[in-house]
């Protein structure tokens, strides 16, 4: 019987493990340009023992998980292993056969659960391994942010070029995401609104004419269209996908394809607002009606802080931004919505987070980057609108020590995921509905706030912070480790204050 793993379970140390193994990656030799990425993979097997591999470690192109489980593993019984892998594993199809794909390896391995650094971003393989792992009953978590940033940074050229490109394998097998991603039959590409491709061109600075065969193409491999075969040859059909994107009335066929938006100030009646059409347009529609409607005239006289200031426009685009690519656009009837009044603003969108990022990981700002939608990723990180996968945590933290405005929260009642930002950080008290929050003073308010953003702190770093004197903090963070918003680890000087939340 295999033995269990005795140590501590600690997934940050293989998490560097895997990235020291991926920068030992040989580069394949190569005269078309491509670059290929760089990889590393680790095994933990059921008695405990660890190895690694490198991309090309062994034999110019092999990809790690290949070498680790094919190579150098073969002849031992690996059930119940666990894998880190910087990379995601490539899925079914996505290698010519009679090659496997190293999703359909692992779970022919029977490896228990997997460790990946980020997503494949070409739009035709996104998330489609990480899918194939979870439906053969393989646990799977992404590697934390900082970790992410490290594997991105060293696979800089080729993430730019995997974004530009779209495999046009032969004999795949499909893993389909989304319904979204098949063909809509009833429609053709009339249904496309030229204003919207030709926005598309410019801010993708792309070389291609509108309606072009090469355009057509370029649509076809990022999942816009699909071409079918025909009577008289062959003709290009829009997906759901294209349809979200491009179509004159998306709503013609998904009625929750809008973004439902309403201001209402102080006892003055709501305004609404509704945005619909093609999605590539909406994002520029919602900033200039941003900017519109939060002026500088709110009644806040209550409030000790920016008074007379505009809200910040960035971190509202980036949340905007997220509910628009990562919702779940398959459940009928759940739209978008924005509320902003006096005190709060509210964007929603439907659907939980997208497997296996957990709600508790988005709530504690530490949610990995992965694409519920990796087609309209692909299209908007195109045009600028995002970084890869990207979901905002870095802005949201930095909004106590930017913009001296507390940190937005998260919150979850089906069927929507809510991101909640107050226009003060008096205002939080009675927006976050915390009662732990209720006797707190201002300043005592921006210092939860900040260890929030940053995840820990000392009594030092608190005092020099905020300016104040080491009793001050000390009692502030009394205060917070009385009402459980942080736990003490260590003692002296050296102790460390965790923010743990509530």
């Amino acid at each position: 019987m295999a033995k269990k793993i005795v140590e501590k379970f600690n997934p940050e140390k293989y998490m560097q493990m895997a990235i020291d193994a991926m920068n030992d990656s040989i580069e394949e030799p190569r005269t078309d340009g491509k670059v290929s990425p760089k990889v590393g993979a680790v095994l933990i097997k059921p008695d405990g023992t660890i190895e690694s591999a490198s991309r090309g470690e062994l034999r110019f192109g092999d990809h790690a998980e290949f070498t680790l489980l094919e190579r150098k593993n073969r002849s031992e019984k690996l059930d119940d292993s666990i894998l880190f892998t910087t990379l995601e594993p490539c899925a079914p199809g996505a290698r010519r056969h009679p090659k496997l794909g190293c999703a359909e390896r692992i779970v022919n391995a029977r490896v228990k659960e997997v460790w990946i650094g980020i997503e494949d971003p070409d739009p035709d393989v996104d998330r489609k391994g990480i899918k194939f792992l979870e439906e053969n009953g393989i646990k799977v978590h992404m590697f934390y942010p900082q970790f992410q940033k490290k594997i991105k940074e060293i696979n800089r050229e080729f993430l730019k070029q995997a974004t530009e490109r779209a495999n046009d394998r032969k004999e795949k097998k499909e893993v389909v995401l989304s319904k979204l991603e098949n063909t809509i039959p009833t429609m053709d590409l009339k249904q496309f609104s030229e204003k919207a491709i030709q926005y598309y061109i410019d801010q993708s600075k792309l070389p291609h004419a509108i309606n072009s065969n090469e355009l057509w193409l370029h649509f076809e491999h990022a999942g816009i269209v699909q071409r079918v075969n025909v009577n008289d040859g062959t003709k290009y059909i829009p997906t759901g996908f294209g349809i979200l994107l491009f179509g004159n009335n998306p709503r013609e066929k998904y009625q929750q394809a809008v973004i439902k938006a309403k201001v209402k100030y102080g006892n003055n009646a709501s305004i609404p607002k509704d945005f619909e059409g093609p999605l590539v347009l909406i994002p520029k529609e919602i900033e200039l009606w941003l900017e519109q409607v939060l002026h500088s005239e709110v009644s806040r006289k209550q409030f000790q802080r920016k008074t007379n200031t505009l809200f910040p426009i960035e971190p509202l685009r980036e949340a905007i931004i997220n509910a628009l690519v990562h919702r779940d656009y398959e459940q009928e009837g759940a739209k978008t919505y924005i509320e902003i009044d006096d005190d709060k603003i509210v964007v929603k969108s439907a659907g939980l987070p997208v497997s296996p990022i957990s709600l508790e990981d988005v709530k504690a700002f530490r949610a990995p980057s992965l694409s519920r939608n990796p087609k309209i990723t692909y299209v908007f990180n195109r045009m600028g609108l995002m970084e890869e996968s990207e979901l905002g945590m870095e802005t949201f933290r930095g909004m106590q020590e930017k913009y001296e405005l507390p940190l937005p929260f998260y919150d979850y009642k089906a069927p929507y995921l809510s991101l909640t930002f107050s226009r003060s950080i008096e205002a939080s008290k009675t927006v976050s509905g915390n009662e732990a929050l209720g006797d707190l003073k201002i300043d005592e308010i921006a210092g939860i706030n900040w260890i929030k953003s940053i995840g820990n702190t000392t009594v030092i770093k608190y005092a020099e912070h905020f300016g104040f004197n080491e009793k001050k903090a000390q009692r502030h963070l009394a205060k917070f480790k009385a009402k459980e918003f942080i736990h003490l680890k260590g003692r002296g000087k050296n102790a460390t204050y965790e923010y743990v939340g509530k």
